[in-house]
């Protein structure tokens, strides 16, 4: 190979690395580029603020304050039965009863509400296949006026049952009925505030409770039997309860991890009414001075003259006749229904 050829290869060789180490180097200087991040512009909703679902309102439900909310809403799109803010006073909602489902984030029509003393207004307030039925309490038997509408109580009954050999009674109460939803009381079905937004608190003669037919029933003979009173429940005992009835297999719990499903079930178990067995408490339980139970009648031997060793001596034969001789010595009573023979020991009857 001759001078120049090679002279020529490498000058070749130098531009290379040359220019190799310039893209190099403006790689390695050059900043990496980054992504500006925009920050999402709050959308402005040009219209007035209606009220609105905060949570899903099946029908039934008892208004709260804490199940709506006013929230902007298009101007094109705002109808005549919503609830402006401008023209709403939410204590005159809190209270009325849903009757048509509203879905949450949803405006709330004024035809899917009633309103107490409205016609209708406690069929809206019942569940599928439930009834209102009214009972008699007193402040002592109704936690002192602070049961309100959409609580859940449960229903004790308070009696003195008679009977035994010394006439003494049973004083015994127990717990009849679970979960009950109170719908009304005393024709009241809101909590009405004082200026300060306070809860006034009054007293009441009548609760208004959901019930089952059957629970009717039972309701309206309890109330023959003794006394009716309430006992406010909390909110967490419808989990433990869940439980309970998922493991006694009286809630089926539903195929796969819908939990639309599951919602449901958690919904219906919260508002079924309990009619099994509860619980009780004796005077003894809360005294020693008092029984547990009635004592069986004993056979009536005051007025039956005694012989000998307490052996209860024959009545006098009817028609003047002669009485029958009583045997000396050790004698066994024998109890054949009514009649009542004495037999010596060792005898024959």
């Amino acid at each position: 190979m001759d001078g120049r050829k090679i002279f020529l290869l490498v000058g070749a060789l130098l531009i290379a690395g040359v220019t190799a180490f310039m893209a190099r180097s403006l790689m390695s200087g050059a900043a990496a580029p980054t992504a500006a991040a925009g920050q999402p512009q709050p959308v402005v909703i040009d219209g007035p603020e209606v009220l609105v679902a905060t949570k899903p309102l099946p029908v039934g439900t008892i208004i709260d304050a804490a199940s709506l909310k006013f929230q902007p809403w298009p101007k094109e799109l705002v109808e005549n039965a919503y609830f402006l803010k401008q023209a709403t006073d939410l204590k005159n909602v809190v209270g009325t009863v849903v009757r048509f489902a509203v879905p949450a984030g949803q405006p709330v029509t004024q035809g899917a509400l009633v309103k107490p003393g409205d016609r209708g207004f406690l069929a809206a307030a019942l569940g599928s296949g439930m009834r209102a039925v009214t009972v008699p309490v007193s402040a002592q038997s109704s936690v002192a006026g602070f049961v309100f509408p959409g609580d859940r109580v449960d229903l004790l009954l308070t009696q003195t049952v008679t009977g035994g050999g010394d006439g003494a009674p049973l004083k015994a109460t127990e717990t009849i009925l679970r979960n009950l939803r109170v719908l009304a009381t005393d024709q009241r079905t809101d909590k009405t505030t004082d200026d300060q937004g306070k809860t006034v608190v009054n007293a009441y003669s009548t609760v208004t409770l959901e019930v089952t037919p059957t629970i009717a029933e039972k309701i309206s003979v309890a109330q023959t039997v003794g006394s009716l009173s309430l006992s406010l429940r909390s909110i967490a005992d419808n989990a433990g309860e869940l439980e309970e009835a998922i493991a006694s297999g009286e809630v089926s719990v539903p195929e796969g991890t819908d939990p639309k499903a599951e919602k449901a079930m958690l919904a219906r178990v919260a508002a079924r009414p309990s009619e099994g067995k509860g619980s009780f408490v004796t005077g003894a339980d809360v005294s020693r001075f008092q029984r547990s139970s009635v004592p069986g009648k004993a056979a009536d031997m005051s007025a039956q003259p005694m012989g000998q060793q307490g052996v209860p001596m024959a009545a006098p034969a009817p028609n003047g006749g002669a009485a029958p001789a009583v045997p000396a010595g050790p004698v066994v009573r024998i109890s054949r229904g009514n009649n009542v023979s004495i037999v010596p020991v060792g005898g024959k009857n």
